[in-house]
This record gives C-alpha cells, structure tokens and sequence, in this order.
C-alpha cells in the first residue's frame, strides 16, 4: 500500500477517477503535485470533475500515462476543496516545481486569455 501511494505521488500522470450521480465512474488524467505531505491537483473550475466532487468528494487514483491508461492499481481518495491563499500558493509553487517550463506555459496561456482566476485547486487526500 506505501509502494502504491508512492508511486501515486511521484507519477507524472495520476489517474483521477470521479463519481456520477448514478454511480459510474469518470475517469480523467491529471498532474499532482506534492509539498509539505499535501498532494494538489489543479483543473478549470467550469469542468465536471468539478462538479461531481462538489457533490460527491470521493475519488480514486492511479499512476497512468498521459493519455490515461492505468499503469497501477487504484487507490481510494478523496477531494477537499483548497481556498486559502497561502495553501493555493503552496499548491501552485509545488505545481510549477514538478513540471517546470510546461506548467509556466500553461500558467501563461491562462493569465493571457484571462481565464487564470477560473483554475479550482484540489487538495487530495489517500
């Protein structure tokens, strides 16, 4: 199990699955960052996963490629909601630590089209 949450928060892709109403599962590949013990996931905030973990916290997680197919086992999690700036900041600075140039290209692409404040920051908990 400390080998699979390892390799979960060292994996350049992380599988995150969410919950539809009617219980079926969406599965989508996501970056994860990790700073002081805390795992971040950061998505726009008009996406569904958005959505369902608004309703429903509850995820799984798995080390995938980029394009989402599973390299691991599942693990259980869940989703917090991340609204103090200090944490957002924390959250965004492991972010850009871990994925370098690519996740400075997107924060650009963002803040150009204006769409910067409409990121949602996930802490994840497994």
């Amino acid at each position: 199990m400390d080998t699979l949450r390892s390799a979960i928060s060292e994996a350049r892709y992380v599988n995150l699955a969410t919950f539809r109403r009617d219980g079926r599962e969406v599965r989508k590949p996501v970056w994860m960052a990790e700073a002081a013990g805390r795992h971040f996931v950061f998505t726009a905030r008009t996406l569904g996963k958005v959505k369902r973990l608004r309703r429903n916290p509850r995820l799984r997680l798995a080390v995938c490629d980029m394009r989402g197919a599973i390299r691991s086992d599942w693990l259980d999690g869940h989703a917090a909601f991340v609204t103090d700036p200090a944490d957002q900041a924390l959250g965004y600075q492991a972010l850009r630590a871990k994925y370098g140039w690519q996740m400075r290209l997107i924060d650009l692409s963002s803040w150009l089209s204006g769409r910067m404040n409409q990121r949602e920051l996930l802490e994840i908990f497994f």
